[in-house]
């Protein structure tokens, strides 16, 4: 019969009690505690090197604890730290008595000289809680691995997910208090403010930038479509954006396509290649002059291509806490949504359900990395089916009640050359030509959008639309430099459309249509 620690009747909660083996005891370092505690009432410096290193929970004793944390409150009112304003505080909180007393805290101050050295001792007395709390995590799962009734896939998640706090250095702590994550809100704002450019993760497109200010950590983008559009091409672009342009590490999981088909296409639109010629490999002499030396920049980025076919949602948190440890990722990309699977007990549920469960699970693993995730989806036939207008709609989401309800941001990509529309819908009945809308549909956390971009189907890639970008504008881009198969016949842009154009004749690059 398990014996249930009691006093007085009153049963204690036994999470809070660490198992040990026979004989031994926790593994502690109760007087580094006691010099690392007086060397902070000594000296202020001493605060400032190990104040970003401990929390009270590190500390073994509980008198100890109620001492850093009478230090803590107040190091953050920016009030002088001594024997005295420490004691002054623990009497404000009701724990004087429970920390020892005056007498413990003059102790505590008689037991070192100065600050030196401080930081090692810091160091070890969070190894030793560490070691604590993976004693205290391997039996919680010992005790749900003998539960026969645990699902093994979520016993293995638990464990994982406990293990990588323990990694990180973030163990859960209890609520915030409003006071707290006012001063940590405040504190990004300035951050942010004096940060130049963007406060999040650039996409690479200038005009979603400046309505998202990049993607922002711990959110969940939908980017959905249907078949066709290039929502893998467009998120290619973006991964290509991020790791080559801004050199920020970004994983892409893709659950259709192998990833030497993702690294070909990324090539294409690197060197400028058509996907058919790198397919075939019919290259002539100076094309493989151009592979060679156009494709340096994206052999050094840091891209992650996994290409797992039928991925779960328990495997996709394994790999990218991996990846976060190892590389330290800032972006998840997912191709696509409805080809993961949810695993473990969820097999069962149906279709809806399971989607419920992934996109849950996608916008969990957001938070827990405090990294943007995007996810692919697919749309539903009711597109091709509407009469009028084919621009998708919140309501043409496959499984839309989870998955707009966990994202921060919903967007859909439309093409209207794919539905044989010639001009777009605006007092200008502009051409639709080599063009695309990134609409955003939902946005959590700002406005919505239409935002056109370039699509260069030929290269499998998308960009910003310029000014002056005609509906022809892949064979202008395309110098003889940049693309040595391009005919050699075009027409400058005052040959085709006269002198009124007003290109800036100091820009080589500007679009000349054919």
């Amino acid at each position: 019969m398990e014996n249930t620690p009691q006093i007085i009747g009153r049963r204690i909660d036994s999470s809070k009690i660490i198992p040990f083996e026979k004989g031994k005891i926790p593994p502690q370092a109760v007087d580094l505690e006691e010099v690392v505690l007086g060397a902070m009432m000594i000296d202020k410096k001493g605060v400032d090197e190990v104040i970003d290193i401990l929390h009270e929970d590190v500390f073994y004793k509980d008198a100890h604890k109620y001492i850093y944390e009478a230090i803590f409150k107040l190091f953050e009112s920016s009030e002088p730290i001594d024997l005295l304003t420490v004691s002054s505080q623990l009497k404000k909180d009701g724990k004087l008595e429970a920390s020892g007393g005056d007498f413990y805290l003059i102790k505590l101050t008689q037991k070192v000289a100065s600050s030196a050295h401080i930081e090692f001792h810091a160091r070890i007395i969070l190894q030793k809680f560490i070691q604590r709390s993976l004693i205290k995590i391997s039996n919680e799962i010992i005790e749900d691995a003998y539960n026969e009734s645990t699902d093994v896939f979520d016993l293995l998640d638990n464990a994982e997910s406990k293990l990588y706090e323990v990694t990180q250095g973030n163990l859960k702590r209890s609520a915030e208090t409003a006071q707290n994550l006012v001063i940590q809100a405040k504190k990004k704002i300035e951050e942010i403010s004096n940060k130049e450019g963007l406060s999040g993760i650039p996409s690479g497109f200038d005009k979603l930038d400046k309505l998202t200010s990049g993607w922002q950590p711990s959110d969940l983008i939908i980017v959905a479509a249907r078949p066709g559009m290039g929502k893998t091409a467009l998120t290619l672009s973006m991964a290509r954006n991020i790791a080559v342009n801004s050199n920020i590490p970004v994983a892409f999981f893709s659950l259709e396509m192998s990833s030497v088909q993702l690294i070909t296409r990324l090539i294409s639109s690197e060197t400028g290649l058509s996907s058919e010629k790198l397919r075939t490999g019919k290259l002539e002499k100076h094309e493989w002059e151009q592979l060679n030396v156009k494709v340096k920049s994206l052999e050094k980025a840091p891209l992650f291509i996994d290409d797992t076919p039928s991925l779960s949602i328990f495997d996709l948190r394994a790999k990218a806490r991996r990846l976060a440890s190892q590389h330290g990722i800032r972006m998840i990309v997912i191709d696509y949504l409805q080809l993961m699977t949810a695993g473990g007990s969820q097999k069962g549920g149906n279709r809806e359900q399971e989607i419920s469960t992934i996109s849950r699970n996608l916008k969990a693993l957001a938070k827990e990395l405090n990294v943007p995730v995007i996810a692919l989806s697919q749309l539903s036939r009711a597109v091709e089916t509407r009469g009028g207008s084919k621009r998708p709609i919140l309501s043409d989401l496959r499984e839309s009640g989870a998955i707009e309800q966990d994202a921060d941001i919903v967007s859909f990509i439309y093409r209207p050359e794919y539905y044989k529309i010639d001009e777009w819908d605006d007092e200008e009945r502009t051409p639709t030509q080599g063009q695309a809308e990134f609409i955003v549909a939902k946005h959590r956390n700002g406005g919505l959008e239409n935002i056109r971009l370039k699509f260069i189907g030929a290269l499998g890639k998308f960009d910003n639309l310029e000014e002056f970008d005609s509906p022809f504008e892949f064979q202008s881009k395309m110098n003889d430099d940049e693309n040595p198969f391009a005919p050699k016949d075009l027409p400058s842009a005052e040959e085709a459309f006269g002198s009124s154009i007003n290109h800036d004749s100091t820009n080589p690059d500007d679009d000349v249509p054919f």
